[in-house]
């Protein structure tokens, strides 16, 4: 009976440390990602946001979201940077577009609410 309970806090917590130690690393993964921004990169920021590096500096980046359209973020807003692997280049239009997403040019959108 004696043993019981330093069993149940030994049980307890080794998985909460284990938990602190890979929030750590992810951390610091998601931190060296973010210091190694570079001009070109194509990013994705926390808000779901889909951008082009067109100049970093110590605590900002600036991202095109479309054509001549930049806008300025923290550094730290930045998920993930996105791999050739997701982006693919339409050989036939050049257009670049996501993997498995379709993407609407302006005269299909406006075919299709003047159809509606």
């Amino acid at each position: 009976m004696d043993l019981l309970f330093p069993l149940i806090l030994v049980a307890l917590l080794v998985p909460m440390f284990l938990g602190v130690r890979r929030q750590k690393r992810e951390a610091e993964k998601i931190a060296t990602m973010q210091d190694s921004l570079k001009v070109g990169d194509q990013v994705i920021t926390t808000s779901g946001l889909y951008g082009t590096v067109v100049e970093a500096d110590d605590t900002t980046v600036d991202l095109e979201i479309a054509e001549d359209v930049v806008t300025t973020w923290l550094r730290q807003a930045i998920r993930e940077v996105r791999t050739d692997d997701d982006v693919t280049t339409d050989e036939t239009t050049g257009e670049t577009t996501d993997n498995g997403v379709a993407e609407e040019t302006a005269e299909q959108t406006e075919t299709r609410l003047t159809k509606d």
